[in-house]
């Protein structure tokens, strides 16, 4: 088994800041927490005191319309408190799962909202994934903890008055029955943390069963499927992981029937024990039929606050372990600042300035950028090339705040970066990355990243900038068209290039002072490319650009090029001057122009 860290919060913390929030959130939760376990403790006390009560009248020869005012007294009793738990139990789920998706909510914001850096670093990344699983149901941890309270709340009252009336009772017999109690516990919860504590090895099956399940029903991988005849790879795979599974689930079961027929034994011993006490009162002491019906029932409903107790606390603290993972990860310290930041200076013109900077990813072995210095002028066209892993959308990511070095400095008009507000430093700039999102909602709102407000007049010139007009006209509902099938299943599926260039309009639609391109044209075909290239002037027209691309041909329409490699510039000019200094990027060059010339050899 691995060993866990120790959580960062207790049981009792957890309980407050649960208690908090449904207190800030939905503040019934909490009476109807306490509402249930009272009625729950009422409706067992009816149940106790009934049959004795019944049992009583007769010994006593009492009238029959004592008797029937006795049962019609207790029926009623065990029916209003019956219906009005009912009612309390149908209307304390939906003020619970509010709080839940308060909870929800606030893992999403933590998730959209947070520094970049972590992003990449894997204990957030765990953090999260174990976040999200506390909130997936009404069973999970985030939800379930307030019937947990409640089972406990019920059972602790329950145990006290119990023990009222179990008070002429020898104490030895309460010790055995708590002794007793306590040992049926212990060995039940071994069984359930036997598998709780191997959830790991279950959760790690249900992965790869899920993983095999969505690949195999892929819309993305369909084709590939089809073509290279993986349908009997995946399903023997499948069946494989479902052997591993239910040898897992036979192994559980195995331990789950000992602890059953132990515990059956345990009760067995308690009840017998109970039935020896009650009778020697009874021929001692004289105890009569209803009292020692009234006690041994008591006795064996008091075995079930205590087993209640010992199992709801184990419960707490299971659930506690999880509520402890959503604050952990809701409490991840932000290395950026997004509140508290200075201003952005207004200015028309902006200058992007790197001095000595050097960045190193998590785990890593060796930097990815070494002390680069670069300075990006206002309105410069700068296109940066280099091989895979040279650095080139690092420095990209560093110069747009994404990450922060690890040594050295970025700086916008002179100042590092990090003395700005962090979300106020990114509205300078547009951008398309290698990996973008696309929502399923209308082409207009995936251009302009909002739900309202949108100006379409906008979001046709730059759809037209980005050479996407004629594609979207022949759509059927052409902008209110829907993109993606996940949500809406008449929505349309782009093509790589057609999907890049809404990524283009949605940079342009933005229009922030700063535009980044990382490998725009890459899904692009040549005559595609080349309407990219001859627009691209009028897309960076009044603005800074920074280009990224493999194609060397794209470059000779920048201002000026830098080759990057082992994470520094290598060689600097424009296009014709890099050229004619015969070096790394010549050479580059020329075995990408052999592509498209007649009779070269490769």
């Amino acid at each position: 088994m691995q060993k866990t860290d120790k959580p960062k919060y207790n049981v009792l913390q957890n309980i407050r800041w649960m208690c908090a929030l449904a207190w800030k959130n939905r503040k019934r939760v909490l009476a109807l927490c306490v509402l249930t376990a009272v009625l729950e403790i009422l409706f067992n006390l009816a149940q106790l005191y009934i049959a004795p009560a019944v049992l009583s009248c007769v010994e006593r020869r009492a009238p029959v319309g004592e008797l029937l005012g006795t049962i019609g007294v207790f029926t009623a009793a065990l029916f209003l408190v019956q219906g009005f738990s009912q009612y309390i139990g149908e209307n304390t789920m939906f003020p619970r799962v509010d709080v839940r998706s308060a909870i929800i909510g606030e893992i999403a914001r933590k998730s959209n909202l947070t520094s970049y850096p972590n992003t990449l670093e894997e204990r957030f990344v765990k953090l999260r994934d174990k976040a999200h699983e506390a909130c997936e149901g009404n069973s999970k941890a985030s939800e379930h903890i307030w019937e947990t309270l409640t089972n406990l709340l019920t059972n602790l009252g329950g145990l006290a008055v119990y023990l009222r009336i179990l008070s002429r009772i020898n104490g030895w017999l309460l010790a055995v029955i708590v002794a007793t109690c306590a040992a049926e516990f212990f060995v039940s919860r071994f069984a359930a943390n036997w598998r709780y504590e191997r959830r790991d090895e279950e959760e790690r099956y249900y992965q790869k069963k899920s993983y095999l399940r969505m690949t195999a029903e892929s819309v993305e991988l369909a084709k590939d499927i089809r073509i290279f005849g993986l349908q009997n790879w995946l399903s023997q795979l499948l069946d494989r992981i479902h052997d591993l599974y239910l040898d897992f689930t036979l192994r559980c079961e195995r331990v789950e029937v000992l602890a059953d027929i132990a515990g059956a034994v345990l009760t067995a011993a308690r009840n017998g024990i109970a039935y020896v006490v009650l009778i020697r009162m009874t021929l001692r002491e004289g105890l009569g039929v209803a009292e020692f019906l009234l006690y041994f029932t008591a006795v064996t409903t008091f075995t079930t606050w205590v087993i209640g107790i010992l199992r709801e606390m184990s419960t707490l603290h299971k659930e506690s372990l999880d509520i402890s993972l959503i604050r952990e990860f809701l409490d991840y310290p932000e290395p950026f600042r997004f509140e508290g930041g200075e201003a952005i200076p207004a200015s028309e013109t902006y200058e992007l300035r790197m001095e000595g900077v050097s960045y190193r990813y998590p785990g890593a072995e060796k930097d990815t950028i070494h002390d680069l210095d670069l300075t990006v002028h206002p309105g410069e066209k700068l296109a940066i090339v280099g091989l895979n892993g040279a650095g080139k959308t690092t420095l990209i990511k560093l110069l747009c705040g994404l990450l922060d070095p690890t040594q050295g400095a970025v700086l916008l008009n002179g100042r590092d970066i990090r003395d700005f507000n962090r979300a106020s430093y990114y509205d300078l700039f547009s951008a398309v990355f290698q990996e973008f999102s696309l929502l399923d909602v209308t082409v207009a709102e995936e251009v302009a990243q909002v739900p309202e407000g949108i100006d379409y007049h906008r979001v046709r010139d730059c759809l037209d900038r980005a050479g996407l007009t004629a594609a979207v006209e022949k759509l059927p509902k052409g902008l209110d068209t829907h993109v993606g099938r996940d949500v809406y299943l008449d929505g349309t599926l782009f093509s790589g290039g057609e999907t890049q260039r809404l990524m283009l309009a949605r940079a342009l639609y933005k229009n922030g002072a700063v535009l980044l391109l990382d490998e725009p044209t890459a899904a692009l075909d040549p005559i595609a490319e080349n309407d990219i290239y001859r627009k691209y002037n009028e897309m960076t027209k009044g603005r800074t650009s920074l280009f990224i691309s493999h194609r060397l041909a794209s470059t000779r329409f920048c201002d000026r090029i830098i080759l990057l490699a082992d994470g520094a510039v290598r060689e600097e000019g424009t296009h014709e001057s890099l050229l004619a200094l015969g070096g790394e990027y010549a050479r580059l060059f020329a075995v990408q122009s052999r592509y498209y010339q007649e009779g070269k050899e490769f």
